[in-house]
């Protein structure tokens, strides 16, 4: 009997620690998961921001040189900035908070 449950002893040890690499190794494996996600996404919102500029000045000059004055076309685009600026502060959770959450939920829980 003691033979058994030694061994019981035995085999319970070797099952924690089997499942405590395994909790290791799923915690790794959605770690890893997530910030290679969080990187990608980071990298495509850089090319995004120089694309955004680069249109945003040209648009700026066009405007500029229709009203006769460049800086009239960076006025007018700033505005256009702050003002959705003003609008996505006032509705931050709904477009920025919340998808951004829900995102990183899904990614760890996926």
């Amino acid at each position: 009997m003691s033979d058994h449950l030694t061994q019981l002893v035995q085999d319970t040890g070797k099952y924690i620690e089997a499942k405590t690499e395994l909790w290791k190794l799923k915690v790794a494996d959605k770690t890893t998961e997530v910030a290679s996600s969080v990187a990608s996404q980071l990298m495509i919102a850089v090319i995004a921001l120089l694309v955004i500029i680069s249109v945003n000045t040209g648009v700026a000059l066009i405007l500029g040189k229709w009203l006769g004055e460049l800086y009239y076309g960076f006025f007018i685009v700033a505005g256009f900035y702050i003002l959705l600026g003003v609008i996505m502060y006032a509705n931050r959770t709904i477009l920025m908070k919340t998808p951004f959450y829900n995102a990183i939920i899904n990614k760890i829980l996926k």
